[in-house]
């Protein structure tokens, strides 16, 4: 039976091609591509069993137990749910880890339900080589525009608008700073790499004459980090710097930090919001306890639990004072030693309104 192979990566990621990975679920959640789901030819115990069994008498007994383990009722559901997937995404194809056995079989079996399901020549371990090697050859190619500026400048806002934006912050699932973490999980770090490598895909296919425009980020954007490779290029990128006001920024940061993640808290957790963001603030001033000092970080935390006791009567007005002292004693010097550093590669410096116009025309 001579069954689909397909091994056209780039456009399979370009059209951002739903997709069924078959490994077990401990091999997914390391590393996937965004546009699969997991449904698996194997748990993670099976395969564990399936792994012992070939290590110690080979690939004939290994295959042999992997068809003792998954049959009668457990391959019909598993089949079932290949064949449920396939027909709400007629275009999807399968892959395992490097297109061998499991790939194969899955889709002999569903050829024998009726279906033909392309299958991913090399598997993941050929997507995922794809995608490495071109975020290598792009920064090897190619510089970037850096978007800079103090925190609350808003420039996040600025990428996530521009058609040739790369927002390094939303595939890291992370807003950057101490009071950055998101409510849920950031993804694998081999996730957050995949994602880099087809956000900069895309821009590229729709914008090839354009150059790819990033926040100013340091090399961890809380628990994941940026390629040494690409962070390099950035650091070597031109420049360009918004100013803006403190009481604006301020502004900015007060609607975002303590606003907008209240209610977001509220509405993840539900009842015990109250108790989560309030442990979400004070989690995200320790985290900076060492560069603050010990007596500043107990002057900011007493600020922070009167805040926390009388928003409500306030309408959350007094978290402005540690959020402005904060801004003021940490992040402002942090990055104007940062900026400092880089004043040879600015090209550019204005108003959030002037740096728009200037990265549109470029």
């Amino acid at each position: 039976m001579s069954l689909p192979l397909i091994n056209n990566y780039k456009q399979l990621l370009l059209d951002y091609t739903p997709m069924i990975d078959v490994r077990a679920p401990v091999e997914f959640a390391t590393g996937a591509l965004p546009a699969s789901i997991n449904l698996p030819l194997m748990t993670d115990d099976e395969r564990h069993q399936v792994g012992l069994r070939y290590k110690n008498n080979g690939q004939d007994s290994a295959i042999a137990m992997g068809h003792q383990l998954v049959h009668g009722e457990i391959k019909q559901q598993r089949v079932q749910a290949w064949q449920d997937f396939m027909q709400a995404n007629p275009s999807a194809v399968l892959y395992c880890a490097r297109g061998g056995l499991r790939s194969q079989l899955t889709q002999q079996w569903l050829a024998e339900a009726g279906i033909d399901c392309p299958r991913v020549e090399g598997g993941y371990k050929s997507l995922r080589g794809f995608l490495y090697q071109y975020l290598m050859d792009y920064c090897t190619d190619n510089m970037f525009t850096i978007v800079s500026g103090m925190t609350g400048t808003g420039k996040t806002e600025i990428i996530q608008a521009l058609p040739t934006g790369l927002d390094l912050e939303g595939a890291a699932n992370h807003k950057g700073s101490s009071f950055g973490r998101p409510l849920d999980e950031q993804p694998a770090q081999i996730d957050f790499e995949n994602r880099i490598a087809i956000d900069l895909l895309k821009i590229q296919d729709q914008h090839p004459q354009s150059m790819v425009v990033l926040e100013d980020e340091s090399r961890n954007i809380g628990a994941r980090h940026i390629p040494h490779y690409f962070s390099d290029r950035m650091a070597q990128s031109q420049f360009v710097v918004i100013d803006m006001d403190f009481e604006e920024r301020l502004e900015r940061l007060w609607q975002e930090y303590v606003v907008e993640r209240y209610l977001k808290t509220l509405a993840f957790f539900g009842a015990t919001g109250e108790q989560e963001f309030a442990r979400y603030l004070r989690e995200s001033l320790l985290r900076v306890q060492k560069r603050l000092g010990g007596q500043r970080t107990k002057e900011l935390l007493a600020s922070m639990d009167n805040a926390i006791a009388i928003q409500h009567r306030d309408n959350f007005a007094s978290h402005r004072h540690w959020l402005a002292l904060i801004t003021q004693d940490y992040y402002d010097p942090m990055y104007s030693y940062q900026l400092e550093k880089k004043k040879e590669l600015v090209v550019f410096r204005g108003s959030r309104e002037a740096v728009v116009e200037w990265l549109e025309r470029g």
